[in-house]
């Protein structure tokens, strides 16, 4: 029965997505036949990306529940893949971006170019290459941590590939906040899964929960929703966060062959217009304060503030040419009253605008070096909420392809992962108690993430169940957790290699 209802929906979610794709290709130009097969291949690979994402990552969250035999693994891998499809669904589209921003400026600003498909298509070949490998080992290998390797692999091959030295490489602040959450999840879940474990025995004195599965015997039923409902978290989590990787990839790929439908969020009203025409007037106000009076932006403001993005460093012409294209930006907007309106010609412009303002203001208020007062940071940060309304917006049907993906990758290669965690992290079998302490954490820890950034599912669980192992003292199989350090290790580089080469080598057909 369940694989009959997810095949409803999987049919039902290509036909829907199908559809939405047809009409939003028939309202732009006429693409030529290139267009459409570079369009047609980056679509299919970041799907590829976000399927083997679902038998590699979520394998995680149905490993606890078909090794207590809480559930049977098909229908454990239907329900799991299901609370996927739901989490991707239900997703805010923050993680999305906030992968974007690690993106050389001027790939991004080059949507619909040679450059912005080699980008993309390297990106996810170099990711589905490695996972692919880590899976095929049984190595629970992290496909943030491999994506997010991926991109300083081509941020690093841009840079080196510029003639003139003056293309940007990686954005190592943000990507310094990424590893950050990516080194401190493990640590969040090995340490969390045994402190949960810890208070579960003080306080949960039934002897049931801390035994291993005997035979084939489910276990008792209180125990069995514990388990069934810790890992729907895991899943719906994993969805809601890990889905949202492919999603901005996707994003871009859409903005650069289809700007008339995808460049500007056309459900934005002329009653949010006229209220970014006053925050925009008060967003003026403040930048006069640091720029003297009547002071012009000297040449192409749009190519000032790149540079500032890209190096960092601000000019005497930084905040001028800040003004400008701000007052540039409400005149293009105000004008045409709603996004849908703009002429199709110019929706690709503005939303390069906008996204240069937007990481501008972004960077000048995590710079150490920042004059701005408390008050003007508030005005700064309503209005680029504004401006990331307009631009970082995912429309269902995308969230329904990756969701489909996602789901249905979860029920296709899961079990060498399941075997990993279930059999090679402890010395003994896996108890419901730990089984579920390890699930609660990751559950939390990546509901929680998901609107900042993304954190890595496989991470964080497979160290919770080794929490829970030392926690109990029934200690660790150092092979597996060897290997998987390993993996952990090798992760970036590899993904950065592969990456980097595989843009190097297309940069030189596409």
């Amino acid at each position: 029965m369940g694989f009959v209802v997810f095949g409803i929906a999987l049919i039902s979610g290509l036909v829907y997505a199908g559809s939405e794709l047809a009409h939003d290709l028939s309202t732009t130009r006429t693409l030529s036949a290139w267009s459409y097969v570079l369009l047609g291949v980056a679509l299919l690979t970041a799907l590829a990306f976000e399927f083997v994402n679902g038998f590699h990552d979520t394998a995680n969250a149905v490993a606890t529940v078909i090794y207590t035999n809480a559930l049977e693994p098909r229908i454990a891998v239907v329900w799991s893949g299901m609370w996927n499809l739901i989490g991707v669904l239900t997703s805010s589209g923050a993680v999305a971006f906030a992968i974007l921003s690690l993106l050389p400026v001027e790939l991004i600003l080059q949507v619909g170019k040679g450059a912005d498909f080699a980008m993309v298509l390297s990106l996810l070949m170099a990711a589905l290459l490695w996972n692919l490998s880590t899976w095929w080992f049984g190595l629970p290998a992290s496909s943030s941590h491999t994506l997010i390797g991926s991109i300083i692999g081509v941020g690093i091959a841009n840079q080196l590939m510029s003639v003139h030295g003056s293309s940007s490489g990686v954005d190592w602040g943000q990507a310094a906040s990424v590893f950050k959450v990516l080194l401190i999840s493990p640590l969040v879940g090995f340490g969390g899964a045994a402190i949960l474990l810890l208070i579960l025995r003080q306080f949960v004195r039934d002897p049931a929960l801390y035994q291993s599965p005997k035979g084939d015997e489910p276990p008792p039923l209180w125990i069995r929703c514990l388990l069934i409902l810790t890992c729907t978290g895991v899943s719906f989590g994993h969805g809601s966060n890990d889905g949202q990787k492919g999603m901005g990839l996707i994003m871009l790929i859409l903005i650069g062959t289809v700007p008339t439908a995808y460049a500007l969020n056309h459900a934005i009203g002329a009653d949010q217009v006229q209220e970014f025409a006053v925050v925009s007037q008060q967003t003026v106000s403040v930048l006069d304060q640091y720029v003297p009076t009547g002071d012009p932006a000297n040449g192409d403001p749009r190519a000032d503030l790149t540079a500032y993005i890209r190096t960092k460093t601000i000019t005497p012409n930084t905040m001028p040419a800040l003004r400008q294209m701000v007052e540039e930006v409400e005149s293009e907007v105000v004008s045409y009253k709603t996004l849908a309106d703009v002429p199709n010609g110019q929706q690709q412009n503005i939303r390069s605008n906008m996204y240069v303002v937007s990481e501008a203001i972004r960077l000048m208020a995590k710079s150490g070096n920042s004059r701005f007062t408390a008050s003007d940071h508030a005005v700064l940060t309503i209005y680029r909420k504004h401006l990331d309304s307009f631009t970082r917006f995912i429309p269902t049907w995308v969230k329904v392809a990756v969701a489909l993906s996602l789901g249905l990758g979860t029920m296709v290669g899961w079990k060498r992962i399941v075997v990993t965690i279930g059999e090679k992290i402890g010395k003994q079998h896996l108890t419901y108690a730990q089984g579920a302490a390890a699930e609660i954490v990751a559950a939390a820890t990546i509901i929680a993430a998901d609107n900042y950034m993304p954190v890595s599912t496989t991470h964080v669980l497979s160290s919770g169940v080794a929490g829970t192992m030392t926690a109990s003292g029934s200690g660790l199989q150092w092979a597996t957790i060897r290997n998987i350090a390993m993996a952990w290790v090798l992760t970036l580089p590899a993904a950065a290699a592969l990456a980097g080469g595989i843009f190097w080598v297309m940069r030189r057909f596409v």
